[in-house]
């Protein structure tokens, strides 16, 4: 009994630490967005993914929400979804292949345990390659700021699998939330924030259901074309 205690404690004092950490931050992380594409491109107005990131930011009472990716072809524009300014931000990895080929699990867990080596990333939002994130997270701010934004600005990952089963691969922008995460408030609250955000779509995504039960049929259709809507 005594140690169950003491082991809610201090489950208690990492949870509060990490509050606390990211209280006044210009970011607050959620987690993840949900769990397989729906319909191709990623984001655009009236995408169902793009509403549902628009009803999370006037939830958190925010002008704009955050959206990070892996880097494909797109531009990543920042775009409004009604009133709300979608904010999109993409990684690009020197040393990986993104969100095309195959996890590399170990590679995964180095970047947990360690964060991402200096330099290894790039970012790109607007069509705009930055060569730093602190770059990067300028130009975000900036435009959340022309948009009449005030206070910090909800971040979800992207999340969709392209395969594999994504109870289990945590999609598209999974290292980025993380490491955002670690650079702005430190390595605590990286791992209990990416930890809480894993579980987030199982609670918020009304769509999940149906990804689940769907998703190697929602799979094959985006590698065979068949969700190309624009």
């Amino acid at each position: 009994m005594r140690w169950s205690l003491v082991v809610l404690a201090v489950i208690l004092l990492i949870v509060g630490y990490a509050y606390v950490s990211t209280v006044n931050g210009p970011i607050t992380p959620e987690g993840r967005l949900s769990f397989v594409k729906v319909a191709n491109p990623d984001m655009y107005p009236g995408h169902l993914h793009s509403q549902l990131l628009a009803k999370f930011a006037k939830e958190h009472n925010s002008k704009s929400v955050l959206v990070v990716h892996f880097a494909g072809s797109s531009n990543y524009r920042n775009y409004k979804e009604g009133d709300i300014e979608i904010l999109e931000l993409a990684f690009i990895d020197s040393q990986g292949t993104g969100a095309v080929g195959d996890t590399d699990y170990w590679d995964s867990l180095q970047i947990a345990l360690f964060g991402a080596p200096e330099g290894r990333y790039k970012y790109k939002s607007d069509g705009i390659v930055f060569n730093t994130l602190d770059e990067a997270l300028d130009y975000i701010y900036g435009v959340a700021r022309e948009n009449g934004q005030e206070g910090p600005i909800p971040m979800y990952w992207h999340g969709t699998a392209r395969k594999d089963n994504p109870m289990i691969a945590q999609g598209c922008g999974f290292p980025l939330f993380f490491d955002i995460v670690r650079k702005q408030y430190g390595i605590i609250p990286a791992y209990v924030y990416t930890l809480r955000g894993m579980v987030l779509p199982y609670f918020k995504d009304p769509y999940a259901n149906y990804e689940l039960t769907h998703y190697t049929e929602l799979q094959n259709f985006y590698q065979q074309g068949m969700i190309d809507f624009r």
